[in-house]
């Protein structure tokens, strides 16, 4: 049931460990006591409901650390949920041990399908009460790469700003500019690069010990327990790279290359392959609150389920878009359980990228919304990857209706995002080889993971040149990317996206009603099925199959003209 309300007051009450573990005993012996299917079925939702009420709790005890990572008592509380949530953990874990084993699996499966339980069987490895202090560690550590990230205070301009703050200036048309705002970036990580290494040294072995624990040679196979990936492994993700290595990179490489030569220079520097155009790259017409106007119209025209779901988003304050000081970067969608509703967080800075974010955190969102009224929470996300697929496809779908964000600039701007995506594949997996890299060999020495990132650079982004800028030219460029410190082995799952969004990209241009029309069936399936299931589901050619690059390329490359 959802309760429809605004942020304001969607509250969770903070849990004592003490009556979670009452909490727990209660639904033990309700399920102990049972003598029907009917009855034990009726503890596993009650299980269910004390699931949804501590992770509201923990979606909210995040966000707010994340509006303001300066807040004293949201930290305060955000390392509250770092200690209580192994414990958590531990809890639920052995309550998916016990319907894994139990003798009425049969009918807990005609319940909730059988794709929970193969979820429950990857999740039951992922966890033992030897790794409880580990997690709390690893949780603090992220905390601390998150304040470091968000405590940047930049002079540029006559401005003091953040990171993201900084970003406009990274993409303006005037090169001497961009240049500034690039090493102005990139003075910050050079100035933290060593914090920024013993942070991830720490990650690294702490991860490293945790997966030893759990009995994995190391922490890839840990880390792919812990993203559920049922159906795929590191040996299908390793193919599926040398596929971006030979059907994808020369195409990004003749993009660049056309970039260079319609903005009359040779080479094209790091600073310059954000510029899509001699005239600069388009923006949107006004601020977040204009923006958020004209979605409005955007959804409702696009699909009408779609703009009646915006307009909930916006009515009750479900969207924190405006950049400021003390918030961390980046954006991102999470929801409240109890609710039944998302919430969209985002840094707008006046850039392509505000349009690019709010399309793609609505699909998100959307996608959680349709999928509400799944059996058990565990099938309302999909995994990761399945779940960029929501994201990335809407940015695509709503291209016919980016006049009203971007004027006589939409068609500008429908073909620099369509670029972007196909650039943006080689340096998706050359961060996903450099964890690979990294978490192979957990003993290297910092200098040496700058290395690895040298090398994963030098295949799939060929033609990149650093210039003056000492630290990414040195290896230093992974570090800014939060994926790798806090959500390891995940940055993969949006090059698999986009390789679907792509597909839905060419079937939206033979018949927009038919694309979208899949679109909206694959997000009310939420995460019913693994990955490659939905994705055939859909009518979509798996990225892991033999050719399905080459054939994305080349639809690409014609519409492009390169």
């Amino acid at each position: 049931m959802r309760v429809i309300a605004d942020f304001a007051a969607v509250n969770a009450d903070r849990p004592g460990l003490d009556g979670v573990r009452a909490d727990y005993a209660v639904v033990h012996r309700a399920f102990d006591r049972a003598n029907s299917s009917e009855a034990r079925l009726a503890a596993i939702r009650e299980w269910d409901r004390l699931r949804d009420r501590l992770d509201t709790w923990l979606a909210l005890t995040s966000l707010r650390f994340e509006q303001d990572t300066r807040d004293a008592k949201a930290k305060a509380e955000r390392d509250y949920s770092d200690s209580i949530r192994p414990h958590l953990t531990e809890l639920e874990v052995g309550m998916k041990r016990r319907l894994i084993a139990h003798d009425d699996r049969p009918a807990f499966e005609q319940a909730f399908g059988t794709h929970v339980f193969r979820l429950w069987e990857s999740d039951i490895t992922t966890f033992d009460p030897a790794i409880t202090d580990d997690l709390e560690a690893e949780s603090k550590l992220e905390a601390r790469y998150t304040e470091l990230m968000a405590s940047a205070r930049i002079p540029f301009r006559g401005e003091e700003l953040n990171l993201s703050g900084l970003q406009r200036w990274t993409v303006d048309a005037d090169r001497e500019t961009r240049h500034a705002a690039e090493a102005a970036r990139w003075a910050f990580f050079a100035d933290n690069g060593a914090e920024l290494d013993t942070i991830y040294d720490d990650m690294v072995r702490l991860r490293t010990g945790m997966a030893h624990k759990l009995g994995f040679e190391n922490y890839l196979g840990l880390g792919y327990r812990r993203l559920r990936r049922t159906d795929y492994g590191p040996a299908d993700v390793a193919r599926y790279r040398d596929q971006i290595a030979s059907d994808i990179v020369p195409l990004a490489a003749r993009l660049i290359e056309a970039r260079g030569k319609a903005l009359g220079l040779s080479p094209m520097m790091a600073w310059d392959e954000g510029m899509g155009d001699p005239r600069g790259n388009p923006k949107p017409g006004g601020d977040a609150s204009w923006i958020r106007a004209q979605a409005t119209q955007v959804f409702a025209d696009l699909e009408p389920r779609l703009g009646a779901f915006w307009q909930v988003l916006d009515m009750h304050q479900l969207l924190d878009l405006e950049v400021r000081p003390g918030k961390a970067g980046g954006g991102f969608c999470t929801s409240f359980p109890t609710h039944g509703l998302p919430f969209i967080f985002s840094n707008f800075n006046g850039t392509m990228g505000d349009v690019d974010v709010l399309t793609h955190e609505m699909g998100h969102a959307f996608q959680n919304w349709s999928s509400h009224d799944k059996p058990i929470s565990d099938l309302r996300w999909p995994t990761m990857e399945a779940a960029e697929i929501h994201s990335m496809s809407l940015e695509f779908l709503a291209h016919p209706h980016m006049d009203r964000f971007f004027g006589a600039d939409a068609g500008r701007y429908r073909q620099q995002h369509l670029a972007n995506a196909v650039l943006f594949l080689p340096y998706g997996v050359a961060i996903d080889h450099f964890q690979h890299l990294v978490y192979g060999r957990p003993e290297a020495t910092p200098a040496e993971r700058h290395g690895m990132w040298r090398e994963v650079e030098g295949r799939y982004m060929p033609w990149r040149q650093w210039g003056d800028l000492a630290h990414p030219a040195a290896g230093g460029a992974w570090q800014a990317k939060m994926h790798v410190y806090a959500a390891p082995l995940y940055y993969i799952d949006y090059t698999l996206a986009q390789c679907c969004a792509l597909q839905f990209w060419d079937r939206a241009a033979q018949d927009s009603q038919e694309a979208l029309a899949a679109y909206v069936a694959l997000c009310a399936r939420g995460g019913e099925a693994p990955f490659q299931d939905l994705v055939a589901g859909a009518g979509l050619t798996s990225p892991f199959a033999s050719g399905a690059l080459k054939a994305v390329a080349e639809r690409v490359a014609l519409s492009l003209g390169v």
